[in-house]
């Protein structure tokens, strides 16, 4: 069975050594008890630093469509005996299974261009729009729009203004943008 969806590749490459997860959920706002979706996880490094930001009474979801990476993932997380993260395998451009209104804070890492690419923004968006709760911050990571490696190909990258288009095109509210990186940035945004 292809995890390849929608003609969505997964690189299977992780940016684990380049984006500071510390940075990024500092960035996101993210705080002890709060309950936090990486969407599009990968290998999880963003989700393993985000289980001990929101410590025992906090909840981690580390959600992808590429099984092979969450089982690597899920080792990890029982070699490490975190209790508070739970790994979804799924597809968020049919839908994302967990509750309405749950997530206070959610971390979009090097993803959006995929879907914006593919053409499947609006389902992914209103996604995540249905988990997060009123209030709650929804935060996309980019590479910044330059040639060369690391990242994915210039075309297809995307530049903050336009990050923050389409985020304000889904009902999203801008809080601002912040460098994350020497490759990166993040672009804060809200549910109405």
């Amino acid at each position: 069975m292809s995890t390849e969806k929608h003609g969505h590749k997964h690189h299977g490459k992780s940016t684990r050594d380049i984006l500071d997860p510390k940075r990024v959920l500092g960035a996101a706002g993210l705080n002890e008890s709060q309950t936090f979706l990486d969407a599009g996880c990968g290998d999880g490094f963003i989700s393993l630093e985000a289980s001990k930001v929101v410590k025992d009474r906090g909840k981690v979801y580390a959600l992808d469509a590429y099984q092979p990476s969450l089982d690597t993932l899920k080792k990890e997380i029982n070699e490490l005996q975190i209790g508070n993260m739970e790994v979804v395998n799924a597809d968020m451009t049919l839908n994302i299974p967990l509750g309405d209104d749950l997530i206070d804070v959610c971390v979009m890492a090097n993803v959006l261009h995929g879907f914006a690419t593919e053409g499947t923004l609006k389902p992914v968006l209103n996604e995540i729009s249905r988990v997060l709760k009123p209030g709650g911050t929804f935060a996309v990571v980019e590479f910044i729009k330059a040639d060369g490696p690391p990242g994915p190909p210039y075309d297809v990258r995307l530049t903050p203004e336009q990050v923050e288009s389409i985020l304000e095109d889904h009902g999203f509210t801008i809080g601002g943008t912040a460098e994350v990186g020497s490759y990166h940035y993040l672009v804060k945004s809200f549910k109405k």
